[in-house]
């Protein structure tokens, strides 16, 4: 073999090494995030301790279409656990939540897996912020490109995500706060970020973060899982 050529392909599997490592340890168990997943969630309790995550992410668990507060509501709940685990462990900095999530605020791994439970079934906003370009514009399009080639192995095709990877569900979420997230986890911002992911888009232009997500944000969401109107009210907190 080609001595360039053998360097090239022994970096690219050294690469791969690499990356499949870091995956290995992002996928890792322990501590209070494999704790909370095999607690059984008490509904109720739920509940009481979403009021303290509904100040930010309002009582429907839809957050804001600015892009301030993501919307929670319908996400898988392995997704929701680790993600608090992180803030709570130190991985993931979340200034703002960080009060919210500690222990003192909700309680520890069995408040997590309750919260986290009553989170996953709250129905979704049908009305979530989308982005500018409309299905059939050129950025559209480029963005569905985009995300066919390099989202749909961890997102789906639907934006559905994969709970048992730990990779969220996107269909539903807001543009903003989604391209907020993607160029803070593609700039190395967002500590706890999936590092295959960090890779996969580490090349994507500003345009190509905001096409790929404009595509992203106006994913379909399936009728079961959206509530009956944007109006909607969370009959919990009646």
């Amino acid at each position: 073999m080609n001595k360039r050529l053998m360097v090239s392909v022994l970096g690219i599997a050294a690469t791969v090494m690499v990356s499949s490592t870091a995956f290995a340890e992002w996928m890792s168990k322990g501590g209070e995030r494999d704790e909370a997943l095999h607690l059984k969630p008490d509904h109720e309790n739920g509940i009481e301790v979403y009021e303290v995550c509904a100040a930010c992410h309002l009582t429907e668990g839809w957050g804001s279409k600015d892009g301030t507060f993501p919307q929670i509501a319908g996400q898988h709940q392995p997704v929701l656990v680790k993600q608090l685990a992180d803030i709570r462990e130190g991985n993931r900095d979340n200034p703002t939540m960080y009060p919210f999530a500690k222990p003192e605020a909700i309680g520890g791994p069995q408040a997590m897996a309750d919260v986290t439970h009553y989170i996953a079934k709250l129905p979704m906003n049908p009305d979530n912020g989308k982005g500018p370009w409309e299905k059939g514009t050129p950025e559209y399009e480029k963005g569905k490109k985009l995300y066919e080639d390099n989202c749909v192995k961890c997102h789906g095709e639907n934006g559905e995500g994969k709970a048992e990877k730990f990779f969220p569900k996107i269909q539903g979420q807001h543009y903003l706060y989604m391209v907020r997230q993607f160029e803070w986890i593609r700039d190395g911002k967002r500590r706890n970020a999936n590092p295959e992911m960090v890779d996969q888009i580490k090349r994507f232009t500003h345009d190509d973060a905001l096409h790929v997500i404009n595509f992203a944000s106006r994913i379909p969401v399936p009728k079961e899982d959206l509530a009956p109107s944007k109006e909607w009210l969370n009959p919990d907190y009646d």
